[in-house]
């Protein structure tokens, strides 16, 4: 199925359209075969928020933005499924807030993190983090421990989208703030991060560039007043409560 196959008026027409481009991933090269799984399990935390931005979501995307203009060093990390679903978006983020781009993944093979970077390359990335692995996360025994060093190794601020719960940790333990965009409040990667982003990466990545668009001229102070006021167990409290209790159409 094409995208031009699925008409509009279907009522599961954004659903679909996302996961044929997992799906496309897959074929190319870019996406691995656990990524559908990953896809439909992430999907279903979205059917019960609603498919929808929820106004807590809103708020940490804000605070995500926030922290990246406040940083000395950001990284945005990129997967198979980031890079199927979002690529030019990571790509305008980074532009927007200053931020690398460095690929990492747990079924890494070089043919697969040179496919993902030609693939941001091919929507706007003028340079892409990932390919020399000379740096590695203490504590991993698995690929995502490999980075490169003048990326996410000192990045003082990393996104980690659709994230592996154990390099989350691993990251936190660096010391690193960590920006996490996860459909699952309950997630490891969730709750161990400075900011829990729970909401579609299809929606999050654009609020949290919009965001950084309206917050570029605010003084450091405020923005960093911004950081200090977001409590991340409240964010994780109202997505939990959202799915929970929420009425479905």
């Amino acid at each position: 199925m094409s995208e031009v196959d699925v008409p509009e008026s279907h009522p599961r027409y954004e659903s679909l359209l996302t996961r044929h481009r997992i799906e496309t991933g897959v074929e190319k090269g870019i996406t691995s075969q656990q990524g559908l799984i990953a896809q439909g399990r992430g999907e279903a935390f979205d059917y019960l928020l609603g498919e929808r931005t929820i106004e807590s979501a809103d708020r940490a995307e804000r605070v995500g933005a926030a922290h990246l203009l406040l940083a000395d060093h950001p990284v945005l990390s990129v997967n198979g499924n980031v890079a199927a679903l979002v690529p030019g978006e990571v790509v305008e983020l980074a532009a927007v807030t200053g931020a690398d781009l460095e690929v990492n993944l747990f079924n890494r093979t070089e043919q697969r993190i040179e496919a993902i970077a030609d693939h941001l390359r091919e929507h706007g990335a003028n340079e892409v983090k990932g390919l020399t692995a000379d740096a590695r996360i203490p504590g991993l025994d698995h690929e995502r421990a490999k980075v490169d060093a003048d990326g996410i190794y000192n990045a003082d601020t990393v996104v980690v989208p659709l994230e592996d719960g154990d390099r989350a940790e691993a990251l936190g333990e660096m010391g690193k703030t960590e920006i996490v965009i996860d459909l699952n409040p309950l997630s490891r990667s969730a709750q161990v991060a400075a900011v829990p982003i729970i909401d579609n990466v299809l929606r999050a990545v654009p609020n949290m560039t919009a965001h950084a668009r309206s917050l570029q001229d605010t003084p450091a102070d405020a923005l960093q007043q911004i950081v200090d006021d977001f409590d991340p167990a409240q964010a994780l409290g109202a997505a939990e409560e959202a799915i929970r209790s929420g009425e479905l159409e």
